[in-house]
């Protein structure tokens, strides 16, 4: 018995002293072997070198057309914004019938960063503002289909909010279809022009509202709370992150985009539909706003991709930063008239002749390429007129198309256009 009590303090102070070297012998012990040399006479394989491709190989020639829809109502009174459920649905069966994809917008954004392919052709379904019609009727219509869709929600217009009378949708509703899947992103707060010098509506203490203008430091406040405030509000009451922004009547100037930006948004959408490409800027997103007294918009808008075939051979991204274009990314610019540049050495060998640059607003431009230095460069001649510019260079390597783009803004002053109206509580 004294023997077995001797024993067993000695065993466990072994066993201590075990543990302790392990666990400082581990460390060192990985680092060492991480480091460690070669052993003589054994070589190590040297990887050949290769394109920097930053992206995964995506369908770049898929198209997109995003459809924006208000109230669904039996009887149309406001024609601008209602369409009837049946009209509806017999799009929504339409674009079924004509082999047209119906996609979630994060689909489409995952496309445009070049993270996953799309079909050929697709459609993007949103609907604006947060009526209740959306929750009750849209929403069955869209479940019959099987198709996603996105709610874009300005904030004062929820049930309960200055702006959200009986036909408005509810909390509860958007957490429901929140918890079904649906996309739920920013509108604003109260729906209305955000260009600064605009005519708003201020509610006051005690419900009275006015009519002002708001200038300076007032301004860039109350932006704060439409573009800023309402972000954060959905993401705290629904739990959600909100990385789209519908700009209420499809107004807007640099500025407000730079709000946007800066306030997380990925990509802000507008009412100007277009069908949207690989390389469509995603600060300026055109949708079609369907409305019962124009019924054209809708075909006119299928009949832009009804024709594409898609299924072109897939072209792998370049990073621009990878380029070290000028301007730079995401650079803004004080000259219409830029000196474009990137470094193509990272593509890797170029085939002779297969190098192309293409401007937006000018088309192929007649760019020099230098193979020993690897450098495109082109000197814009024709004075550039929108406020962002982006470039496409495409070229061969290896066998196989590579393609790189990138957009930088040119610093010029806003363009005016005509006042919109005001939001209205809904009723």
């Amino acid at each position: 018995m004294i023997i077995r009590f001797a024993i067993l303090p000695l065993f466990l102070a072994l066993n201590l002293s075990m543990c302790k070297k392990q666990e400082s012998v581990s460390p060192s012990s990985q680092q060492a072997s991480a480091s460690s040399p070669t052993p003589a006479g054994v070589s190590t394989p040297v990887a050949a070198a290769s394109p920097k491709i930053t992206k995964p190989v995506v369908d770049q020639t898929a198209q997109v057309i995003i459809f924006c829809y208000h109230r669904l109502v039996d009887k149309i009174r406001y024609p601008g914004t209602e369409i009837t459920p049946a009209a509806f649905e017999a799009q929504m069966k339409e674009l079924k019938d004509r082999g047209i994809t119906v996609i979630p917008m994060q689909d489409l954004l995952a496309w445009k960063r070049g993270e996953k392919n799309i079909p050929p052709r697709c459609a993007v379904v949103s609907f604006d503002d947060g009526w209740k019609s959306q929750y009750e009727v849209a929403w069955p219509i869209m479940k019959k289909y099987g198709y996603p869709f996105t709610m874009f929600i300005y904030t004062e217009g929820v049930r309960g909010g200055s702006l959200g009378g009986g036909e408005a949708i509810t909390w509860e509703q958007l957490a429901d279809m929140r918890d079904n899947g649906v996309d739920i992103e920013g509108h604003t707060a109260t729906h209305q022009d955000l260009r600064e010098g605009h005519n708003i509506m201020i509610a006051n203490p005690g419900g009275k509202r006015t009519r002002t203008k708001l200038t300076g430091p007032q301004y860039e406040e109350w932006m704060q709370n439409e573009v800023v405030g309402s972000k954060q509000l959905l993401e705290q009451r629904l739990g959600i992150k909100v990385n789209c922004f519908a700009v209420p009547f499809g107004n807007y100037n640099e500025h407000v985009k730079d709000i946007a930006r800066k306030s997380g948004y990925e990509a802000m959408f507008t009412v100007y539909g277009q069908p949207i490409t690989f390389t469509s800027p995603l600060d300026s997103i055109g949708r079609y706003a369907i409305e019962a007294n124009k019924p054209k918009v809708f075909e006119d808008a299928v009949k832009m991709i009804g024709t594409s075939t898609g299924g072109a051979a897939a072209v792998a991204e370049v990073g621009a930063k990878d380029l070290s274009t000028q301007p730079a990314d995401g650079e803004t610019v004080r000259t219409a008239l830029p000196l474009i540049k990137a470094n193509l050495s990272a593509i890797g060998q170029i085939e002779p002749g297969s190098m192309q640059m293409r401007v937006s607003g000018l088309g192929v431009v007649p760019a020099s390429y230098d193979p020993k230095s690897g450098t495109v460069s082109y000197q814009v001649t024709q004075k550039l007129h929108e406020k962002s510019c982006s470039v496409i260079i495409s070229a061969k390597s290896q066998g196989k198309k590579v393609e790189a783009h990138w957009t930088f803004g040119i610093e010029e002053g806003a363009a005016g256009a005509a006042t919109s109206p005001i939001a209205t509580p809904k009723k």
